[in-house]
């Protein structure tokens, strides 16, 4: 019996490592930010209350934020996991955006973060290339 075999494009393994790469980083990211959330941290309540938010928001957020990041690591779910991630990024964005954060460094961190995110998603996965390719 002969097996069949598809080769992959070149580049395949290096584009599928930086995906990873890029993932992980974003993944620590949001691990840290979503575990001093958890751990209801002084500097968390001190960065809510500028924003409008009462204390304890900053768990419930962390538990959103949690969900997300482990929807977003397994790869049967990492598409549902970048689309809810997209949306707590959102959120942050419209919360600085609202108080008159600095753009540069405040308001858009939440569209880098997601940049990263669904760059590392579409170098990682075939199936989301496939679904939104990029033509020369």
């Amino acid at each position: 019996m002969v097996a069949l075999t598809i080769d992959k494009p070149a580049g395949f393994k290096a584009m599928l490592w930086t995906g990873r790469a890029i993932t992980g980083f974003v993944a620590l990211f949001l691990a840290f930010d979503s575990v001093i959330k958890l751990m209801q941290l002084d500097v968390v309540r001190e960065a809510m209350q500028p924003l409008g938010y009462p204390d304890h928001l900053g768990l419930v957020i962390g538990v959103i934020e949690a969900i997300c990041l482990v929807l977003y690591v397994v790869p049967q779910t990492a598409v549902l996991g970048a689309i809810l991630i997209t949306g707590v990024l959102g959120g942050a964005i419209a919360s600085h955006l609202r108080v008159g954060d600095p753009l540069v460094s405040h308001v858009l961190f939440g569209v880098y973060v997601g940049v990263l995110a669904w760059g590392g998603l579409y170098l990682r996965d075939e199936k989301l290339r496939a679904l939104i390719p990029f033509r020369r």
